[in-house]
C-alpha cells in the first residue's frame, strides 16, 4: 500500500525507465557523471535509432572499465560487440580519459542464450 500512496506511476514508459540508469546522483564522482551524460546525450540516442537501447551498469574506478548492457534489438545483434568496442568505447575514452575500456554485462538469460548458441 505504501507504493500506491506514494504517487509513483505504476508503469514507466521506455524513455523514463531508460533515463533512470543515467540519472546523475549526488554521490556520483565527476567521472561517473561525465560517463552518464555522454551515454544519455550522445550514445543512447544513436543506439535507439537502430531499435535498441543501452543501460549503464557501473564504472570500476581502479580498472577504468565501464559496464554496459545492450538491450532491445541490440541485445542479440551480432554487431553489438563491434558497436560496443568501436563506437561506444572509443567515444567514452576520447571524452573521459579515466575510461580504459567498456565491457558488456549480460543478464542470466543472455548468458544462457550465448551458451546455447555456442553449443549448437
Amino acid at each position: 500500500m505504501d507504493f500506491y500512496s506514494s504517487g509513483e506511476p505504476l508503469f514507466l514508459d521506455s524513455q523514463t525507465a531508460a533515463a533512470k540508469d543515467t540519472a546523475i546522483s549526488e554521490d556520483d564522482s565527476e567521472t561517473v557523471a561525465m560517463i552518464k551524460e555522454l551515454l544519455e546525450t550522445r550514445i543512447r540516442p544513436a543506439v535507439q535509432d537502430d531499435g535498441g537501447d543501452i543501460e549503464y551498469r557501473g564504472f570500476e574506478e581502479e580498472t577504468g572499465i565501464v559496464k554496459l548492457q545492450m538491450q532491445g534489438a541490440c541485445s542479440g545483434c551480432p554487431s553489438s560487440s563491434v558497436t560496443l568496442k568501436s563506437g561506444i568505447e572509443n567515444m567514452l575514452m576520447h571524452y573521459v580519459p579515466e575510461v580504459k575500456g567498456v565491457e558488456q554485462e549480460l543478464d542470466a538469460e543472455d548468458d544462457d542464450a550465448a551458451l546455447t548458441s555456442q553449443v549448437e
